[in-house]
């Protein structure tokens, strides 16, 4: 408020609340989305499909290095 963004108390909890929900609902959206692609990954193993150890540590490495980018 004192900056002058804000005209009053309630205006901060609004926009807290509404920041709030917004992260609720990303957070939400990313775990879906993890679970369908567990859930894809369960069903190529149960058809007996494969990935090498080293392909998965390559592109967990890919997107690791792509998150870094993102938050640089």
């Amino acid at each position: 408020m004192q900056s002058g963004r804000y005209n009053s108390a309630s205006e901060v909890v609004r926009e807290a609340l509404r920041l709030l929900e917004e992260h609720e609902r990303a957070r939400a959206a990313q775990m879906a989305e993890f679970n369908e692609e567990f859930g894809r990954r369960l069903a190529s193993l149960d058809r007996g499909e494969s990935v090498a150890p080293s392909e998965i540590r390559s592109r967990l490495r890919r997107k690791y290095e792509q998150r870094q980018k993102k938050r640089a």
